[in-house]
């Protein structure tokens, strides 16, 4: 079911040779790269045009144009389950509840008498958010791609998602539901690798956007990759993943019960269990068969994702040589599930996020904890965080000096300017007091 790496026993390797133990999914972006560069450049030469010809061509739909009608967002809405309603509502609020208080406001530091620097904080101007459309519909996505933006005050925020056959070639219903809640009017139905390339040079419909962000296939991490330096991006998703951090204390059910939750987005998705209890890691593979017995997308989802490469159960000597096992592996999505849970969460250094104890599972955080689930993959945690307020704003510093505080600090530019053998850049300073340096 769930391959088992033992590092017991002998002392753990450092760096990389550490992460090269550990399970991982193959994710070519490089060889996807060239195969989305056509398409891109098709978006830039022939616009809305070659939208409608991806349309077709990827998702099968016959479309007369790329924007939503406002009249679709409005039915979408309106014709939303009420109790599915609630809960988007719900996951908006506490969303909005973490966000709102992840602003930045300007900060001035005195440096010298005279002598300010202001880091002063801007919103980018327009994002075009990506909310996927394949195996299943997220518009717990839609949620965490654009509260962080509106919260961060980004004037104009659109949003694409693919075109689904069943539904006439609009996005599915409840994305567009989840839009309308969110206020977000300017919706398009394009997907894939051509919906980031619609943001990055804009057509005839969609004006250009400067960052693009959301979770998506390989597709769309490839095309990110293609338009880095053009625009912004948040990060490559990868295939989604869990990491358990377990001891003895906790519940085999639990356990398994998470990493199914995980497995079933994806056959490429992580489940990793990291355990010094070779007794909690026969319970746990114990307990899959029946919990996966009992759900869906068995399949072609969770049996491929737990038999693949990229799942495991890690055997540890103990707690200490777990927390370096899961800070070398950089979980999406890191579970606390030991004796003193949160006192161990303190000591994580890599992890997307962190869930900590028995009450805390990866799903509340998929939805309704507050916290945003666009996290970083592929052991990128080690340098990368979740999507943020902070994703959406550029700190700028407003520099500001007196004469006399220049004067105080020339001879150290012009010193500094010549060791780089760039005399101009003191000279410019010496300029402003007749070429000379002021007496100190």
């Amino acid at each position: 079911m769930i391959s088992r790496i033992d590092l017991r026993g002998d002392a753990l390797p450092t760096g990389g040779a550490l992460r090269d133990l550990l399970p991982r999914a193959e994710f070519d972006v490089e060889a996807a790269l060239e195969k989305v560069r056509p398409i891109c450049e098709a978006v830039h030469h022939r616009g809305d045009a070659a939208l409608i010809d991806y349309a077709e061509r990827f998702d099968g739909v016959t479309l007369d144009q790329v924007r939503v009608p406002a009249a679709a967002l409005a039915r979408a809405l309106e014709e939303l389950d009420p109790a599915v309603r609630a809960g988007l509502e719900e996951s908006i609020r506490r969303a909005r509840t973490v966000h709102r208080a992840q602003r930045r406001t300007a900060h001035t530091t005195q440096v010298v008498p005279g002598g300010t620097v202001t880091e002063k904080w801007v919103p980018v101007g327009r994002v075009g958010l990506y909310a996927p459309g394949g195996r299943s519909v997220y518009p717990s996505s839609v949620i965490m791609n654009a509260v962080p933006a509106q919260e961060a005050g980004v004037e104009s925020v659109a949003l694409a998602s693919p075109p689904q056959k069943e539904f006439g070639g609009l996005p599915h219903p409840t994305i567009l539901a989840a839009c309308a809640l969110l206020g977000v009017d300017e919706v398009y139905a394009v997907g894939g690798a051509q919906a980031v390339a619609m943001f990055a040079y804009g057509t005839e419909s969609c004006a250009p956007a400067d960052m693009v962000t959301g979770p998506g296939n390989i597709w769309v991490a490839a095309a990110k990759r293609y338009f880095t330096g053009r625009i912004g991006i948040d990060t490559e998703a990868g295939p989604t993943e869990i990491a358990v951090l377990a001891d003895a204390t906790a519940d085999p059910v639990h356990v398994a019960a998470d990493l199914i939750s995980q497995a079933e987005h994806d056959p490429l998705a992580a489940a990793v269990l990291v355990t010094d209890s070779a007794e909690l890691a026969d319970a746990v593979e114990h307990e899959l068969e029946p919990q996966i017995a009992a759900t869906k997308h068995v399949d072609d989802r969770i049996l491929p994702a737990l038999r693949g490469r990229q799942s495991a159960i890690v055997l540890v000597d103990g707690i200490d040589e777990g927390l370096r096992v899961v800070d070398a592996y950089g979980a999406e999505h890191l579970e606390i599930q030991t004796a003193d849970a949160a006192a161990v969460a303190q000591r994580v250094r890599n992890a997307g996020a962190i869930f900590v104890g028995p009450w805390s599972p990866v799903s509340l955080g998929d939805y309704c904890a507050g916290s945003n689930h666009v996290l970083p993959t592929g052991g990128c945690a080690c340098h990368s965080s979740g999507l943020s307020v902070q994703s959406f704003l550029r700190g700028i510093h407003i520099v500001d000096y007196t004469r006399e505080a220049l004067a105080e600090v020339t001879h150290h530019v012009v010193t500094l300017a010549e060791a780089e053998d760039l005399p101009a850049h003191g000279a410019a300073v010496k300029a402003r007091f007749g070429w000379k340096v002021p007496q100190q």
